[in-house]
C-alpha cells in the first residue's frame, strides 16, 4: 500500500499526520498510548484517540503536563504523606499536592487538566514549594505559567552586525542559536568542527537524526540529556508555537531516546553545561567548554563559544582546527 508523505495507516485506518510526524503502522501499534502522548496529531481518527478538540487541548495544556510530572516524581514520604494505603498512582496524588500548596483540590484539578490557564505567580510557587522544584524548575514553571509569547515560531532572526564581526574574528569555533536550537549565524572553525553548525540546520535534528553527529559526540548519552532538558528551558515561553510543536514531532516520532527524555520533563540552566568531547575524524577526541551567551536584542538569540583551557592539548588542536578551517 503506498502512501504519501502525510498519510498513514494504523490499525487499518487511514488518516492524515501533521507534518514532521510520520508515526505510522508499527510504531503505533508497538506504542499505543505512547505514540498518541508523544505525536498526538498523527494518530487522529484511530479508534480510541482523543478527538480533535482533545488534542487540540492536549497540546496547549504544557503546564498541566509538567505539573503532573511534577507530581509524579515526589516521594510521599518525603513531604510527610505516610501510612496512607496503597496507592494507584506514582508520587504524589493531586490532592495531596493541593493540600501542600494551600489551594483547593478542584482548582488544582483543573490546572493540570487545562481547564485553567491563568494561575497567579503566587500560587505557581506555592506549587513550585509543594513539588520540591529547584530554582530552575521553578523558572521554567513560572514560564509555563505566562501568557503564550506573541513571537512566531517561523520568524527570521536577524542577528546584529558586531555579532557576525566578532564570530569572523574569533578564532574558535562559534555559532548563534535561536530559541529553538535552529542555527542562525556560525563561523568557519564552527562548520570544520562540524558541517552541521552552518545556518539552516536545527541542533536537536541533528544530534538526535544525522548518523555523523551522532558519531561526533564521544559521550552522546549525556549530550542528549542535557540537550533535551536545556531545549525545553528554552522553549518555555513559546513551547506551543509552531516551530517547537514541529521539532518535537518530528522527533518523537523518529527518535525512541528522544521520546524517553521529553517525557521525563527535566529541565536545566543555560549555566549548567558538562565538558563537551568530540570524537573528531581529523583531531580524535576534543575536550572542550562551550559557553552560552545571551545576545542583546529583542529575539532569544545565544551566542555559543567552544573553548580550551591554554597550553593543553585540546587548545593545540583547536588550533590545528583553525588551520583547516583557513585552508578551506
Amino acid at each position: 500500500m503506498l502512501l504519501d508523505r502525510n498519510d498513514a495507516v494504523t490499525g487499518g485506518v487511514r488518516h492524515r499526520s501533521f507534518p514532521g510526524c510520520s508515526v505510522v503502522g508499527a510504531f503505533a501499534r508497538s506504542y499505543g498510548r505512547v505514540a498518541r502522548r508523544y505525536c498526538p496529531l498523527s494518530l487522529v481518527g484511530v479508534p480510541g484517540s482523543p478527538s480533535n478538540k482533545e488534542l487540540r487541548m492536549r497540546r496547549n495544556n504544557l503546564l498541566g503536563d509538567y505539573l503532573r510530572a511534577c507530581r509524579e516524581r515526589v516521594s510521599p514520604a518525603d513531604v510527610g504523606f505516610k501510612g496512607t494505603g496503597q496507592r494507584r498512582v506514582t508520587g504524589l496524588r493531586r490532592e495531596e499536592v493541593a493540600l501542600l500548596a494551600g489551594i483547593s483540590a478542584n482548582y488544582y484539578l483543573r490546572l493540570e487538566q487545562g481547564r485553567d490557564r491563568s494561575p497567579s505567580e503566587q500560587v505557581l510557587q506555592s506549587l513550585a514549594r509543594a513539588l520540591r522544584l529547584d530554582q530552575t524548575e521553578t523558572a521554567h514553571l513560572l514560564a509555563l505559567g505566562r501568557p503564550p509569547s506573541a513571537r512566531s515560531g517561523s520568524r527570521e532572526m536577524n542577528v546584529p552586525a558586531s555579532i557576525r564581526q566578532l564570530l569572523l574574528a574569533l578564532e574558535l569555533p562559534a555559532f548563534v542559536q535561536d530559541e529553538h536550537f535552529d542555527v542562525v549565524a556560525s563561523n568557519p572553525l564552527a562548520q570544520a568542527l562540524s558541517p552541521t553548525l552552518r545556518p539552516g540546520r536545527n541542533r536537536m535534528l541533528s544530534v538526535f537524526l544525522d548518523p555523523d553527529e551522532r558519531a561526533l559526540f564521544a559521550d552522546w548519552e549525556i549530550i542528549t540529556e542535557h540537550l533535551v532538558a536545556s531545549f525545553r528551558a528554552s522553549v518555555a515561553a513559546s513551547a506551543g508555537d509552531w516551530r517547537t510543536t514541529q521539532l518535537v514531532d518530528e522527533l518523537s516520532a523518529r527518535d525512541a531516546r528522544f521520546r524517553e527524555l521529553w517525557a521525563g520533563h527535566t529541565v536545566v540552566a543555560m549555566v549548567d553545561r558538562p565538558p563537551v568531547r568530540f570524537d573528531h575524524p581529523n583531531l580524535g577526541i576534543l575536550t572542550v567548554t562551550r559557553e552560552n551567551l545571551a545576545v542583546d536584542g529583542p529575539g532569544a538569540l545565544r551566542l555559543m563559544i567552544y573553548h580550551a583551557e591554554p597550553g593543553t592539548d585540546d587548545h593545540a588542536k583547536l588550533k590545528l582546527l583553525g588551520a583547516e578551517a583557513r585552508s578551506r
